[in-house]
């Protein structure tokens, strides 16, 4: 046990931080298992569509108040769209079953399956192939949309 300088000072590493708001009963964690969204709909862009015209479902589990994060499960059959990242939107996904190839407009391709993460950074421009009925997690940062609400 430490005394004098240097010592641990239990209470204080109990004590919460000053500069952190205490979290309150009203503050909840999103448990996926638990929480069931309605799911939401959608296809590519027109403008977009290289293959296919697949349903895209989304099931967002969290979204933030100011709008900047999103989170939750996404499911696609097979399909080919382009893909444009703006800058300030980022996203991580985390692929659960089937099949994706992202490609950028350089050429340079990536397939990612069961188990696979990546993540899409701001300015990311190219091609997005469902080869396989596809559902992932996936984590949206948009600062733009941030900054406008």
């Amino acid at each position: 046990m430490r005394t004098g300088h240097g010592a641990l000072n239990w209470r204080a590493c109990f004590q919460h931080p000053p500069d952190i708001p205490a979290m309150t009963a009203s503050v909840r964690l999103i448990d996926f298992q638990a929480n069931a969204p309605a799911p939401t709909h959608d296809r590519p862009r027109p403008d977009r569509l290289v293959a296919g015209n697949p349903d895209r479902t989304t099931w967002t589990h969290y979204s933030a108040q100011h709008g900047d994060f999103d989170c939750g499960i996404w499911a696609c059959e097979p399909g080919a769209w382009r893909i444009a990242f703006p800058a300030g939107k980022e996203e991580f996904f985390h692929v659960i079953s089937g099949r994706i190839r992202i490609s950028d407009d350089a050429g340079a391709a990536s397939e990612f399956g069961p188990g696979d993460a990546c993540v899409i950074p701001a300015g990311f421009t190219g091609l997005f192939e469902v080869l396989e009925r596809v559902r992932k997690y996936f984590v949206v940062i948009d600062r733009e949309a941030a900054q406008s609400a």
